[in-house]
Parts: C-alpha cells; sequence; structure tokens
C-alpha cells in the first residue's frame, strides 16, 4: 500500500477530501485484510467482536446490549448471533419473566476459539507505524467523531 494518490490514481481538490478519500480506502482494505484472517476459523469479524464483547462479561448478557457494544452495528446481528449458536460458540436463554429480552452468553468451545485466534500468528495490521503513530493515528480519529 502506498501513497492513496497513486493506489486508487486520482487527485484530490484539497488534503481534507484526501483524508476521508484515504479513511474510507483504508477501512475498505483493513476489512478485506479481516476477513481474510478469520476465515479459517469460520467466524466473521463480526462474530469475533461479539465474542469479545461476551468474553468480558461474568455472566450472560442482553442481547440488545451486545448489539450496542458492537463496533460494526450491523443490521444483522441476530443473524450472526444465530450461526455462533449453531456452532455452539454462544448460548441464549430467554427472560422467563419477559420472553422478549434474550440473553447471552460465551460457552467453553467459544472461549477455546478465542485463546486460539489470540495465540496464533495473528497478523499486525498496523505493523507499518510505530506505537507513537498509532496513538497520534488514535487521537486524530477520535477527533474526526
Amino acid at each position: 500500500m502506498g501513497d492513496i494518490s497513486k493506489d486508487i490514481k486520482s487527485t484530490f481538490p484539497s488534503n481534507k477530501v484526501k483524508a476521508l478519500i484515504n479513511i474510507k480506502y483504508t477501512s475498505s482494505w483493513l476489512n478485506s485484510l479481516e476477513n481474510e484472517f478469520f476465515k479459517p476459523y469460520g467466524v466473521s469479524p463480526q462474530q469475533y467482536n461479539i465474542l469479545r464483547i461476551l468474553r468480558g462479561t461474568e455472566e450472560p448478557m442482553k442481547a440488545q446490549t451486545v448489539k450496542e457494544r458492537m463496533i460494526d452495528r450491523a443490521p444483522n446481528s441476530t443473524r450472526l448471533m444465530d450461526k455462533l449458536c449453531d456452532k455452539k460458540l454462544i448460548e441464549r436463554d430467554r427472560c422467563s419473566e419477559d420472553r422478549r429480552v434474550v440473553y447471552i452468553n460465551i460457552t467453553k468451545g467459544g472461549l477455546d476459539l478465542l485463546e486460539a485466534i489470540n495465540t496464533s500468528s495473528h497478523i499486525d495490521f498496523l505493523k507499518n507505524i510505530s506505537n507513537k503513530e498509532a496513538l497520534i493515528l488514535s487521537d486524530l480519529l477520535d477527533k474526526i467523531r
């Protein structure tokens, strides 16, 4: 990956337009890398995010809370959880007082998968920047939002 102008063979009317296009282009590039990385584990980046959210809780979490904490708040989060349930990576439990409320819990299989992913030869998506540059980038992205 090089200069955005060369990568997409374009010029930009301003540095801000160039930065915006660069953010979008880089986001798409990172999404492709993530999809390829998670493919051998049989989960998508969004499903991985759900498993990580659930790993961080002491007890089952409402499905709606999981959706709210997701990085990519996909409208298909219920379907993502269905697939994780089919793979026995999470469990669902309906609330007895309110049948509309569903609690989600990570299974041992889900925890084992996270461990396997975390101990694998994890691709360093940000290998071309230093820790100091990563902090600056993160601060700039926070400032944009």
